[in-house]
């Protein structure tokens, strides 16, 4: 129960991530924010910092919205590269900004748990649009933890590997799913990034591979 009667955002909330984290946090006994509604949208300004106004001050924002898009550099076309920017790299970036002034207001530091992905470090042809945006995650997650450090707020990332999810295994049906690690588990490790007990670890990307 180390979040008991601590608010905590959770953007992305009811993804199949999503709700295996919202359900860790809860059982820790955090005041859960899901940022998933018609009326929030996180690639826009106003929107995103609307949300954000709106709550008592956040001990804790974790930032589970992206999506992935797979293709050769030839056929990647402007606009796909641009999409993956404001889908993965955009909202993160607003999200932590309006966390940051939120946690602040509470004066008691916080944390901050961004998503990045595997091939940030252990690229794999076929994907730049996705994992260049999902490196901006990396990048911001990293020069935040530096620029946060003195007043206690302490920023981490997750990089999964092929999450053990109904739709990823529907697209990859021959696949050793045993392998892929469970939303379940993964948001064990971004609890305690996001926990009170997390006095000292800010600036990392941790590997959430499993087996795979």
């Amino acid at each position: 129960m180390s979040l008991q009667g601590k608010h905590v955002v959770i953007t992305g909330g009811r993804g199949a991530l999503g709700k295996g984290v919202v359900s860790v946090f809860e059982a820790r006994g955090a005041t859960v924010h899901v940022a998933d509604r018609p009326d929030v949208q996180l690639d826009d300004e106003a929107s995103t910092r609307a949300f954000y106004a709106a709550l008592p001050p956040i001990w804790a924002s974790v930032h589970l919205v992206g999506g992935f898009a797979m293709a050769p550099l030839a056929e990647t076309s402007v606009a796909d590269f641009e999409g993956q920017w404001r889908l993965n790299t955009l909202t993160c970036f607003l999200a932590c900004r309006e966390a940051v002034i939120s946690m602040r207001k509470g004066g008691q530091g916080g944390r901050i748990v961004n998503v990045g992905s595997r091939p940030v470090i252990a690229p794999v042809g076929g994907m730049a649009a996705y994992v260049a945006a999902k490196a901006g995650v990396a990048s911001l997650t990293q020069t935040l933890a530096a620029e946060l450090l003195g007043e206690g707020i302490l920023v981490n990332a997750v990089l999964p590997s092929t999450i053990d999810t109904p739709a990823n295994r529907a697209s990859m049906p021959k696949a050793d799913h045993g392998k892929w690690p469970k939303p379940e588990e993964i948001a064990e490790t971004i609890a305690f990034l996001a926990s009170p007990e997390n006095a000292l670890t800010s600036g990392t990307l941790v590997p959430v591979f499993g087996r795979a």
